[in-house]
């Protein structure tokens, strides 16, 4: 059967809108109404546990045992956001098509080849008593709540059938939460590999970072697979952390954003908790029983994505038969015919190039997340922890995704730690794909948070996160992906400037607008412009402009109208079409000058007149 590609584009945006949210009207439901349908009685409870609602209906809760709590949450997961938990769980399982048809039977592909779920079993068998108590009762709060409370419009349109919550399931859907962000880097760059200056691309990429994502070649079902997996993972964020000698209050403070889409229901629940164990207020993932940042009584924590380099790929071309393993799965397809796929996976992980959805030939990835490891653990730890010390002790089991977790104490300490656990692997990535005969291929040693340096009340008084490389020598590499430096060393100068530091100056900061990258590419334009003798009224607009995006401005917009015909112009195939990564901030601010001026006088003319006559 063919579907045009129209039809395929408009689905799946439809199923991506989906994915980041099924919200529902309901004006006519009113919040008493609809705490109403919550079941108060005979919920086999140790101790009675109440909980108290605002009025944007986030809860409060309050027990008198652990295991209650956790029971509650259960509870008020399922009760808020049920639709969108086996949503997620159908997305890490591989079972979009069991909603939207053949349209995404090759995004379950990919899914079921990636696996989310192939380090459950043993993470699940090692879980700490305490754990999979907490977890267990969790889960018997998630399906209580399932089992009482009316279905959601979305469980008819997307045929979501309720199924009963398990330890496994979290833990699955735990593991889709951190996802690798460089996946996304390296699957659309395999459509490029075979170019004759991929060599230099790759190497530029390394240089001067990278927002995360890149351009896929116009292949609809790659970018929708894109979405999705950045659509549920921890991919940005910018975090400060004030010491008290800079801060007007003379206490620590801290503000983080974590960069999530604006979306409905958003990916975070805002949650507050106290029982005999935990007492704490703070943002946690649908069907997670943790809080991924917040405070308790002693601490308060944020974090940023490390683009940790915790993925590899690896040539398994010459990898003997008996060295790969094959297994076939079944994709059940809503309004057609259910598809059977062959699953094939080697010592180096599985062989993700079978997936029609992503490019190359006998390419496997392996990811740190397909190793067993304690997440919960420690942010259950980390919710807890009274000091600097046992923050970062919390981690010792952390693994997926790497993170940069930073933090300010009511003592007045403030720091930042790396929790993530990586292969101890050479540098040595002059190419996409490594060999399974290099150093450090086998992955037989690995450094921990323990292992990596760590920053304890600086000199400087302030620390400052956003993506970007470390600044402290590493045992081994930490990541490749790294933003640029844009947003960090506008953070910083913010901080520098409005010393001491208050509430306010930090909303100014987290919402500021500001881009330096922009306002020196925009001056070094101007000068480009009156060099070729060039006056157009569209970069008058941008004359003197600093790299602020008003929503009302008219600078940014002619400096990005100029940008969007004149990048098309320097890196842009036949077609017009440029790699993401020659969209990226980062590549433009290191080279997009360089390689205008590298063109002879009459093309820079050219270039510049379209550019001003096109914006």
């Amino acid at each position: 059967m063919i579907v045009p590609k129209t039809i395929c584009l408009v689905a799946q945006a439809f199923v991506i809108t989906l994915l980041q949210g099924c919200a529902s009207r309901a004006d006519d439901i009113t919040l008493e109404g609809r705490l109403a349908t919550i079941e108060t009685v005979a919920l086999g409870l140790e101790q009675p546990v109440t909980i108290y609602w605002n009025d944007y209906q986030i809860p409060y809760i309050l027990a008198e045992t652990d295991a209650d709590l956790a029971f509650a949450l259960g509870v008020v997961h399922g009760h808020l956001r049920a639709a969108q938990m086996q949503l997620l769980k159908r997305v890490a399982q591989g079972r979009l098509s069991e909603m939207f048809g053949l349209l995404t039977t090759e995004i379950d592909e990919a899914l079921r080849i990636l696996d989310f779920g192939y380090a459950t079993p043993e993470i699940e068998a090692n879980l700490p008593p305490e754990t999979r108590h907490w977890l267990e009762s969790f889960v018997e709060g998630l399906n209580h709540s399932q089992s009482t409370e009316p279905e959601s419009p979305e469980t008819g349109w997307l045929a979501l059938e309720p199924e009963p919550w398990t330890v496994h399931d979290v833990l699955t859907v735990g593991r889709l939460a951190a996802t690798d962000v460089g996946w996304l880097i390296y699957f659309s760059l395999l459509n490029a590999r075979d170019q004759p200056d991929f060599e230099e691309l790759w190497t530029c990429i390394k240089e001067v970072g990278t927002g995360g994502t890149t351009s896929f070649d116009a292949k609809s079902t790659q970018q929708a697979l894109s979405e999705i997996l950045a659509g549920t993972s921890k991919s940005g964020s910018n975090t400060i952390v004030v010491s008290p000698e800079l801060s007007a209050s003379g206490h620590a403070l801290i503000a983080n954003d974590p960069h999530l889409g604006l979306i409905l229901p958003n990916l975070w629940l805002i949650v507050g908790i106290k029982s005999p164990t935990y007492h704490a207020v703070g943002f946690m993932l649908p069907g997670l029983p943790f809080l991924g940042l917040g405070r308790n009584p002693d601490l308060a924590w944020g974090g940023t994505n490390m683009r940790a380099a915790g993925s590899d790929l690896f040539d398994v071309s010459d990898l003997p038969e008996d060295q790969i393993t094959t297994s076939t799965d079944t994709i059940e397809t809503r309004f057609w015919f259910d598809e059977e796929i062959t699953v094939r996976r080697t010592p180096w992980g599985p062989i993700i190039s079978d997936a029609e959805a992503i490019a190359g030939e006998n390419i496997a990835v392996r990811w740190m997340g397909h190793e067993p490891s304690d997440e919960i653990t420690a942010f259950l730890e980390a919710m807890r922890a009274t000091d600097a010390q046992s923050f970062r002790a919390a981690f010792e089991t952390y693994s997926v995704s790497g993170q940069n977790m930073l933090f300010a104490t009511e003592s007045g300490d403030i720091g930042q730690i790396s929790a993530v656990r990586l292969p101890a692997r050479d540098d040595a990535t002059n190419d996409l794909i490594r060999d399974i005969e290099a150093d450090g291929a086998d992955w037989e040693s690995f450094v921990g948070t323990l292992d990596l340096p760590w920053s304890l009340n600086p000199a400087e008084g302030f620390l400052a996160s956003a993506n970007n490389p470390p600044t402290e020598p590493t045992p081994v590499p930490l990541g490749y992906f790294f933003a640029d430096d844009d947003r960090i060393e506008r953070l910083q100068a913010m901080v520098r400037e409005r010393t001491p530091i208050d509430r306010d100056d930090l909303i100014a900061i987290q919402t500021d607008v500001t881009s330096g990258f922009a306002a020196g590419l925009a001056s070094g334009l101007v000068a480009r412009f009156d060099a070729a003798g060039i006056s157009d009224p569209v970069v008058e607009a941008f004359r003197g402009w600093d790299g602020a995006y008003e929503p009302d401005a008219r600078a940014p917009l002619a400096f990005e109208l100029v940008l969007a015909s004149l990048v098309p112009q320097l890196y842009g195939d036949e077609e017009g079409e440029v790699s993401g990564a020659e969209e990226e901030w980062g590549y433009l601010n290191a080279y997009l000058l360089k390689d205008f001026d590298a063109l002879p006088p009459a093309d820079q003319r050219s270039t510049l007149g379209q550019a001003a006559s096109e914006a």
